[in-house]
């Protein structure tokens, strides 16, 4: 919104690239956006198992199931919600989906802080998959406002977001909870309610009415929306990059902590800080590196070594029978990040404005996707790999399969990208 002194009044304004509405402030807003869904996410993923085995009667293993439910849904939530919301911004503008989406996450952690039963709780947590699910317009509105060749480094920007995010909440949600268990639910309804009023003051339109797409209803669903996947051949090779990719993400949260105590011994405390040094580097490398690398190396090639980058990491992880082992191969999972940027910039060349909510909508329900498939598919791997009597005895199984996904994905990302290279060498300089 700006200012109107001639009539008085407020109006909508589109920011286009490289105008003032396009300014430092709105993109730190869509920055903040980012880092408040995940910090919020962060802030209670400390002490949302505890709370669940309070309700549980301190049953652990009954606990422990339901804690997987909770993933479950919140991931089938991202995966029927992300288009719709995509689509939506395509329709009627990024500003009103973003803004919406953040007053109902704030109103929604309320709902959790106060939830008197293990029901109510678990509703909040399906709310929260819908609401969180404005990332990919969040991604869009980049598009928006960004020239091709630096999406990159501001989706790498996005990504350093995601891991302080993830580094700030926990240490947060872990101090507060020490003293009450809904302490973290009410921190994260303020930070969201927050940037909720700060967004309605600062937050312009970034699609112009008559880049709107005239009907987005037939995109507003998860399979709809896949089917714009299949509209260019590399569009089509890149999705299933980026689903290995995700699915192969998900053996981080998935066995993280049940891994680290089993095979190293590690207690909470010793969790906490490695999981903040992962974020701290992820976030240094996305916010840091991303850009620069990109501009020297080019798109296809950042996501090839980025790839390879994070299979080395797993595959350290794997093989570490002590936790220095582990914690040396933190690095090269960050290095990973240099992937994931590039491989969305690749894709967001493919598509016109009026379909680039609708893309990350995708984009996100792939992610949601993997977010529903993962945390069973390497729990369950864990869990046989370790068993009493198995006949193969691997605890570092979920790592090696990690590391077989990224390079399955590497080799694919190979050769979809092939053309795309050869494109751009026949561009001018």
């Amino acid at each position: 919104m700006e200012f109107d002194a001639n009539q008085g009044q407020r109006r909508e304004i589109a920011a286009e690239p490289g105008t003032p509405a396009a300014s430092r402030a709105t993109f730190a807003f869509i920055i903040i956006t980012v880092t408040l869904d995940f910090l919020a996410f962060g802030i209670i993923a400390p002490v949302l198992p505890n709370l669940i085995i309070q309700f549980e009667g301190g049953d652990m293993a009954r606990a422990a199931a339901v804690t997987g439910y909770f993933s479950f849904a919140w991931a089938t939530m991202q995966f029927l919600f992300s288009p719709v919301l995509g689509a939506w911004s395509d329709r009627f503008g990024r500003r009103p989906v973003i803004l919406i989406s953040c007053l109902g996450l704030g109103l929604d952690y309320i709902l959790m802080a106060i939830a008197p039963n293990l029901h109510w709780l678990f509703l909040g947590r399906v709310i929260s998959g819908l609401t969180t699910s404005n990332v990919s317009t969040a991604f869009a509105y980049i598009a928006d406002v960004t020239p091709p060749e630096q999406r990159a480094k501001k989706y790498g920007m996005l990504g350093a977001a995601f891991g302080m995010g993830f580094v700030i909440g926990p240490a947060v949600g872990g101090v507060l909870g020490h003293y009450s268990l809904r302490a973290p639910f009410w921190a994260a309804a303020l930070l969201s309610l927050a940037n909720f009023l700060y967004g309605m003051l600062v937050l312009p339109e970034s699609l112009p009415e008559e880049k709107r797409a005239k009907s987005a209803w037939h995109m507003a669903n998860p399979l709809g929306s896949l089917t714009l996947l299949r509209s260019h051949p590399v569009l089509s090779g890149l999705s299933v990059v980026t689903v290995l990719y995700y699915l192969a993400h998900q053996a981080l949260p998935s066995v993280f902590v049940l891994y680290t105590e089993y095979r190293y011994g590690w207690d909470e405390r010793t969790v906490g800080l490695v999981l903040g040094a992962v974020g701290i580097c992820i976030a240094s490398v996305s916010g840091g590196m991303v850009g620069p690398f990109v501009k020297k190396f080019g798109e296809r090639w950042s996501l090839i070594s980025g790839l390879l980058f994070g299979a080395i990491g797993f595959a350290g992880f794997a093989m570490a029978a002590k936790g220095w082992g582990f914690v040396a191969a933190v690095p090269f999972i960050a290095l990973w990040g240099v992937a994931g940027p590039a491989m969305q910039s690749l894709m967001s060349q493919m598509v016109d404005h009026s379909t680039q909510g609708k893309l990350q909508g995708a984009i996100n329900s792939l992610r949601a996707m993997t977010g529903m498939a993962g945390p069973l598919l390497f729990t369950q791997v864990f869990s046989a790999a370790i068993a009493p009597g198995t006949k193969m005895y691997l605890p570092g199984a979920p790592y090696f399969l990690g590391a077989v996904l990224l390079v399955g994905s590497l080799l694919l990302a190979v050769a979809v990208t092939r053309g795309v290279a050869a494109r751009k060498s026949e561009q001018p300089a």
